[in-house]
């Protein structure tokens, strides 16, 4: 015996209306696409220079106390915390965007880094580190000899 399954043309706008529903929740709702693509992830800028790897994180809130940078081999991780100085009053909050929390970000650096020259400045809520690159690592200008056998 066989068996003809009729198709719903309804069904297809249930699912339709699902997946629109779907796309205005995540796109206004809860935003992925942002600078961050993770809630607690810390955004970086990193630069190579000749000498030096240069680093910046925009850390607005945050002091220097509440910064922990560290290197272990190549791997470069910045912690940040912020403090959550709440006041409770009667009318409590409609809307919350300010992020506090924890935040951290851990980068692989190419090998050959002198972590223990490593400087940090922090100034007006921005993060600004300088990792030199060790003398093996850096680019070296190889001169070509011309060979006394040509004209």
């Amino acid at each position: 015996m066989t068996l003809i399954r009729r198709t719903n043309p309804f069904g297809e706008l249930l699912s339709l209306r699902q997946a629109m529903d779907r796309l205005f929740e995540d796109s206004f709702v809860r935003p992925r696409n942002g600078l961050l693509a993770d809630e607690h992830s810390l955004a970086l800028d990193v630069r190579a220079t000749a000498d030096a790897f240069e680093i910046e994180a925009a850390l607005p809130g945050v002091t220097p106390e509440d910064v922990n940078i560290s290197i272990l081999g190549d791997t470069l991780t910045i912690n940040a915390a912020t403090r959550d100085e709440q006041s409770k009053d009667d009318e409590g909050y409609s809307y919350r965007e300010i992020r506090r929390g924890s935040f951290s970000r851990t980068v692989t650096l190419p090998s050959g880094v002198k972590a223990d020259a490593a400087t940090a400045t922090f100034d007006n809520g921005m993060l600004h580190l300088s990792i030199p690159k060790a003398e093996e690592a850096k680019p070296r200008q190889i001169q070509i000899k011309a060979s006394g056998s040509g004209e």
